[in-house]
């Protein structure tokens, strides 16, 4: 479906109207006709492998996925049907790409990532889904500041923002996030704090039940608040709102909930509040031995190596002990 490759800081910002039309030389005639009971049962496995995500982690969900991706979608895509059809099937597998492309993104295979996310624009083009297109390009920019590309980072969210002119609340909300943290990386106060005020506006219209899938809330808005206040020097304000992000958090989302607190106590340590760090790091230590996460992975390497320098107190024994008791448990 894609092929290997590392991460491209240079790539083009992508404009929806570039990649339209990019899977109509994808040959249909195969024996397979689908119809909407299809695009259902994308759309499901879809919302089935975000629970999964969510409870057990990407190393358990994203071969689900790929699995899925490869001996399922990949026929539909091909297969013939009426243009309704074949239209909703390229909308619903670019919802999948998508979470695949963002998992991939979340397990530090940034590479594999920007593909699943570049084929992922390519289908909600030519499923005419602006939401899925931003919400993509959204995801790239989030991809973009994880890897510390500022610059890049800004410029994929002003472009999610502007391929989503008919956006509902809570998509804006998520999209002006994103722009608050881009504009925080490359330290625009102004368009930042800005941006957020956009944020909770937006957040406070949205309704009804949140999206399984790209999906946006308080906690998530709180996260956003705390990246922008930590890369605009305000530390003290970073972990409270990060404390905030973590108690609006569902309780279904482990996954999100490790990485949370693995970055709360991240940068307790490196504010050398070592006691609170150390208590933060226990209720980490209570999720990460149920999930499969290369990012909580990379927090557990930060909460033994970070440590080290204060073995010495007796609080730092007792959590390195169960965290070597934990590490046992994982690779046993």
């Amino acid at each position: 479906m894609l092929g290997a490759g590392l991460y491209s800081a240079t790539l083009a910002v992508p404009r929806f109207e570039d990649v339209a039309g990019r899977t109509e030389a994808v040959p249909a005639g195969r024996t397979v006709r689908i119809g909407m009971s299809d695009v259902a049962t994308v759309r499901t496995m879809t919302a089935k492998i975000a629970d999964i995500l969510d409870e057990l982690g990407g190393g358990h969900a994203r071969p689900m996925a790929a699995a899925f991706l490869v001996h399922t979608v990949g026929p539909y895509l091909r297969a013939d049907g009426s243009e309704a059809a074949r239209k909703a099937i390229r909308a619903a597998a670019s919802d999948l790409v998508y979470l695949t492309g963002w998992m991939a993104m979340y397990e530090r295979e940034h590479g594999t990532g920007q593909q699943y996310y570049l084929r992922a624009l390519t289908l909600a083009a030519d499923a005419e889904d602006h939401l899925t297109y931003s919400r993509t390009l959204r995801g790239m920019a989030l991809q973009a500041s994880n890897l510390g590309h500022g610059n890049k980072a800004l410029a994929l969210a002003d472009s999610a923002a502007e391929a989503a002119p008919a956006a509902g609340p809570r998509l804006v909300a998520f999209l002006r996030g994103q722009q608050a943290h881009g504009a925080a990386m490359v330290k625009d106060r102004r368009q930042a704090f800005s941006r957020l005020r956009e944020t909770e506006a937006a957040l406070s219209r949205a309704e009804g039940r949140n999206d399984t899938v790209g999906g946006y809330d308080r906690s998530a808005f709180e996260f956003h608040v705390s990246h922008v206040k930590w890369e605009l020097g305000d530390r003290a304000g970073s972990v409270q709102a990060l404390r905030r992000s973590n108690r609006y958090r569902p309780d279904g989302e482990r996954q999100g909930r490790v990485h949370g607190t693995g970055l709360l106590a991240t940068r307790l340590l490196a504010m050398r509040h070592v006691e609170e760090s150390c208590e933060v790091w226990d209720d980490f230590l209570e999720d990460y031995a149920g999930v499969a996460s290369a990012r909580g992975d990379e927090h557990f390497a930060t909460l033994e190596n970070g440590l080290r320098p204060y073995r010495r107190l007796p609080v730092v024994r007792a959590l390195s002990d169960r965290a070597r008791a934990v590490g046992r448990r994982k690779t046993a």
